[in-house]
């Protein structure tokens, strides 16, 4: 019986195994193979050069600068989009004002509010960084057209010609993009928490900033753990990449001066624009290991004891 059921279920599993290996692990394993060749991408030809991209990788200051700002995004954004995703979900399911029958109560036209919270993800990213690199022109874009406005026409930064501004512009433009999916993410799991645990810690002289740190985030830790794992691979990968890519300066983006540059990017940059594919592999495989990392620890500062309700 043991036998029979065990053949069941590795016939259900085998085809879609058998497809995550070749679509998802297989590329994986070439990635690594050609990163010790010296293939260009385009000829058929290539011959083996062992080490020979790392050691140029570790020598490589536009590398470097890349991981950086990688790595930056990997902190910064998660630490700012769950944060301020909690927030706002937290305001939306219990900071409304007390109503007769109801100890807690979500703000009015809650639902309403997600909408707009939502409606970014709605957008394709790419015309979200188009609609963000016109706000932020220099001469004709909105943000300075606004200061004008307001009298602070002395005011008006060069947003994304600044190497000191424009990395924190484009932060902003991913923030932006993302916050309303964990708001929505988030609100759902605060629905699922019984309120009788908020109205029994009321009662006890509660106030809003003790319950969401004694019951509503550990609750929804789960959650919040995997949205930052979430937000963190969006950091490192194709989000990133293609705001950057779009918005800023420099042949196709990165600049001023390498000043936003991320590992996507450089990646793409050294495959499609110097036809050095094997050194782009190379510097994927470095964006792989990045990103398990960063999944590695998040799991491992997050891991705390399970609560059921």
């Amino acid at each position: 019986m043991q036998h029979g059921k065990y053949r069941f279920i590795v016939g259900f599993l085998a085809a879609p195994l058998a497809l995550y290996a070749l679509f998802v692990i297989w590329p994986f394993i070439q990635s690594i193979y050609y990163s010790f060749t010296d293939w260009s991408g385009l000829s058929p030809e290539f011959g083996m050069i062992g080490f020979d991209n790392y050691s140029r990788m570790l020598d490589d200051e536009v590398f470097w600068k890349s991981l950086q700002h990688s790595l930056t995004f990997a902190v910064v954004l998660p630490l700012v989009t769950v944060g301020l995703a909690l927030f706002f979900a937290f305001m939306l399911n219990v900071g409304g004002r007390r109503r007769r029958g109801a100890a807690i109560a979500g703000v009015r036209g809650s639902s309403f509010y997600k909408i707009v919270y939502f409606f970014p993800q709605v957008l394709s990213i790419a015309i979200v960084a188009l609609l963000f690199q016109f706000a932020y022109n220099p001469n004709s874009g909105a943000i300075n057209s606004v200061l004008k406005g307001v009298g602070l026409g002395s005011v008006q930064p060069d947003w994304l010609g600044d190497p000191d501004l424009a990395l924190i512009c484009v932060m902003v433009v991913l923030v932006w993009s993302t916050v309303g999916f964990f708001v929505v993410l988030f609100s759902a799991g605060m629905a699922s928490i019984p309120r009788d645990f908020y109205e029994a810690a009321l009662l006890d002289g509660a106030n809003r900033i003790t319950t969401f740190f004694k019951i509503t985030l550990p609750l929804l830790w789960d959650t919040v753990q995997s949205g930052w794992i979430y937000m963190g691979i969006l950091a490192l990968g194709a989000e990133s990449f293609a705001v950057v890519q779009i918005m800023t300066v420099g042949p196709n983006g990165g600049g001023p001066d390498y000043s936003t540059i991320v590992l996507p990017l450089y990646v793409y940059q050294k495959a499609f624009r110097d036809g050095q594919a094997a050194y782009a592999t190379t510097i994927g495989v470095a964006l792989l290991v990045v990103t398990l990392a960063f999944a590695a620890v998040v799991m491992k500062l997050g891991r705390r004891e399970r609560l059921e309700f």
